[in-house]
């Protein structure tokens, strides 16, 4: 697609000689006298990039900036400026702008800029585009991930969803299990009804028991009025039971007699009601260690475990950091109305390199922080927790040595992620034909 330009300046043969300048280049351009006309031209058009003099008759530059920013438009600007703007154009850059060129003006440096931010553009257009088009392919709406293990994870959530079977998912806390059983009852021809949650853990059994099975009136000291259960006003639905390994012994007796009968009774009550339910369930804990350990039924086990899905650790698939953080990007930006759109390859690195202890939640978390705090467009070191900018990653004490094939697929991954997977701009840094690239992602399934 080719990049479109707007250039902005009340000087004519200025205008003329940029346009002209950039449409040798190969870009598309139009020329405009003032900010009004430009902006109400955008309203209109998409332009990829606007070359904005600082000091135009009516609306400035930077208020022109500031319109763009506030309308989260994509399109990137470059300030012109006097001599004496310099200080301006440094509160541009804070405002979001691209970046400035100073008067006069000389078209070499125009043209890096230019080419420069059509790049970025056109590499946020590929993550966005590919970002809708994993969600489109998978039907798995809110799951970033573009790795093999996670793929294998969307293929098989799309294969058992329309199956009216249970399932039990695993994975460490802040893995995504609640989005994979939403995900599984989306998905499946139970859409339409209720989706009901419960947490299994840290609650007693009494109260457990009079949230999941409900209770009559009068059943015990303060029943004033009958009460539907959770299990009950999901029927025709789903219901997902979380930590279900925290469930007590005596509440997992009373669940695998609903599984096997499908039917309840409210605590109080004698008249059985049938269900038709589908139970999802999850748990961060290892169910066989917990039956050996005599604190979890087998046979429990076994009628939640019809199929089971394992969610990888982060640490495991670290190739899809850089989309997970367009993604919280995009969405915490939208929600505190920040300027932030884009990660420093440095605060990046230093997320690539870490374990993660907290999964996707807790990346979730720097990056909602960050954006909260932001106040330029990007994400830099500082911006990220002090424990984190205080790691020494280029320290080789105590580091496990590696492979040189290890090495090359990290490296591969890393220039992928830096470049925001767009494949012709990795294989021009990594100085190999384009050819040669997708020969090492399909070996190192890099995808």
């Amino acid at each position: 697609m080719t990049c479109r330009i707007a250039v902005v300046d009340d000087e004519v043969v200025a205008r003329r000689r940029l346009a002209e300048a950039l449409e040798r280049s190969g870009y598309e351009t139009e020329i405009f006298a003032d900010a009004e006309s430009f902006l109400a031209r955008l309203a209109e058009v998409r332009f990829d990039v606007a070359l904005l003099d600082l000091k135009l008759p009516g609306q400035s530059g930077l208020e022109a900036l500031r319109r763009i920013k506030d309308s989260r438009l994509e399109t990137e600007v470059i300030l012109i400026t006097g001599h004496g703007g310099l200080e301006t154009a440094i509160e541009a850059i804070k405002l979001g702008a691209f970046h400035y060129v100073a008067k006069p003006v000389k078209l070499a440096e125009v043209r890096n800029l230019v080419k420069g931010a059509c790049e970025t553009v056109s590499v946020r257009r590929e993550n966005r585009d590919l970002r809708r088009a994993l969600r489109e392919e998978t039907g798995l709406e809110s799951m970033i991930g573009a790795s093999r293990t996670m793929r294998q994870v969307f293929d098989l959530v799309r294969k058992i969803a329309p199956v009216d079977c249970n399932v039990l998912i695993q994975g460490e806390s802040g893995t995504g299990k609640a989005l994979v059983a939403k995900a599984l009852h989306r998905l499946s021809p139970r859409k339409d009804q209720a989706f009901v949650s419960f947490n299994c853990g840290g609650f007693t059994e009494e109260l457990i028991s009079s949230e999941l099975f409900g209770h009559e009136r009068g059943a015990f000291t303060g029943a004033s009025a009958t009460k539907i259960g959770l299990l009950e006003a999901a029927n025709a639905g789903t219901v997902f039971l979380d930590e279900i390994g925290e469930m007590p012994s005596s509440m997992q007796v009373k669940l695998l007699h609903v599984i096997q009968e499908r039917r309840i009774l409210r605590v109080g009550g004698t008249r059985p009601i049938d269900l038709d339910i589908r139970i999802i369930a999850a748990t961060n804990r290892d169910l066989k260690q917990e039956i050996t350990r005599g604190r979890f039924r087998e046979d429990l086990y076994y009628r939640l475990n019809v199929v089971g899905v394992e969610l990888p650790r982060l640490a495991e698939r670290k190739e899809d950091i850089p989309l997970l953080i367009a993604h919280f990007i995009d969405r915490f930006s939208l929600l505190f109305h920040k300027p932030v759109r884009s990660m420093h390859p440095d605060a990046l690195q230093i997320l690539l390199n870490y374990d993660f202890p907290g999964n996707v939640r807790e990346l979730e978390n720097i990056i909602q922080r960050a954006v909260a705090l932001g106040e330029s467009e990007t994400i830099s070191t500082e911006a990220l927790p002090q424990d984190l900018q205080q790691m020494d990653f280029d320290s080789v004490e105590g580091e496990r040595l590696s492979s040189l094939e290890e090495m090359e697929r990290l490296h591969i991954a890393k220039v992928l992620a830096r470049t925001g997977r767009n494949k012709g701009l990795a294989a021009q840094i990594l100085g190999v034909p384009r050819t040669t690239l997708w020969r090492k992602l399909k070996q190192f399934s890099l995808g």
